[in-house]
């Protein structure tokens, strides 16, 4: 498998004098049974940056940023988050990120505004605070409609949407997202986008997992590829994707079955 590995900048990590960096993984490793889902990964998102984290399925991506965040916890290795490490000191850690899992499960027998409220008040937000913000976030997700509206009942655009909502509702510095446009339609994705490229423009950081290489390349400034649980490829858009796009850098790195894309002999002229 070829390899182009670059780091990010010096001045984003730690060991160089600069800040510490959004998010570091260092020798995050996870095996289930005899499969090793991730293999030693080690990775830099540098503060202020949009990230992206792509690969096939399978690559490790998912459980990678389980780990990174604290809801796996990881057979080897560390993860920091502005210097802070996430399983020796949680509470702090987790203060600073907001999480927007695949398949997030959440009390469905709410409304958008009365789970806010309620994952608000699980966080000690301030009442009074905590109205405000409530009431802003369904107006930027453009919610207000629905306020009457049980989550159960939400497209999967407007779940996309109070999921981004209750990863943004404390504040957060880090954003660790795990396919949030998959299945979202054309609007509602483009309103996404628009709260996030805000949030880094505001000084915020961003780690977005997906598939849609065009996606990936119109937000991030800094990708990683992964594939077979290791990291193959990091470093500034640019840099990785070379003269080339993103997905043929990709298709590059990581290969695939040759006979696939050769296509169904049935069907062939």
């Amino acid at each position: 498998m070829e390899s182009a590995t670059t780091r990010p900048a010096a001045a984003d990590d730690p060991d160089a004098g600069g800040p510490p960096a959004a998010l570091r993984l260092s020798g995050l490793h996870k095996t289930f049974g005899a499969n090793t889902a991730v293999d030693h990964v080690d990775l830099v998102v540098p503060q202020g940056s949009f990230f992206g984290l792509v690969g096939p399925n399978g690559a490790g991506k998912t459980t990678s940023l389980s780990m990174a965040v604290g809801l796996l916890r990881p057979d080897e290795g560390t993860s920091q988050v502005f210097g802070v490490d996430v399983w020796s000191d949680p509470v702090e850690a987790k203060a600073l990120i907001g999480v927007l899992p695949d398949g997030l499960s959440m009390p469905e027998r709410l409304t958008g505004r009365e789970l806010l409220t309620y994952i608000g008040q699980l966080r000690g937000i301030e009442a009074g605070v905590l109205a405000g913000r409530v009431q802003e976030l369904l107006d930027v997700m453009e919610l207000g409609a629905a306020e009457r509206t049980l989550v159960v009942d939400y497209s999967t655009g407007m779940r996309k949407k109070i999921g981004l909502a209750t990863a943004l509702l404390h504040g957060p510095r880090l954003l660790v997202l795990d396919e949030p446009f998959e299945a979202v339609d054309p609007v509602s994705a483009a309103a996404l986008k628009a709260i996030l490229t805000g949030f880094v423009a505001s000084g915020g950081s961003v780690v977005l997992s997906s598939h849609v290489m065009p996606l990936v390349e119109q937000l991030c400034d800094t990708v990683a590829v992964m594939a077979g649980g290791r990291v193959v490829a990091a470093g500034p858009l640019a840099e990785v994707r070379g003269g080339g796009t993103l997905e043929q850098t990709f298709v590059r790195l990581v290969g695939g079955d040759e006979q696939g894309r050769r296509g169904l002999s049935w069907l062939a002229s």
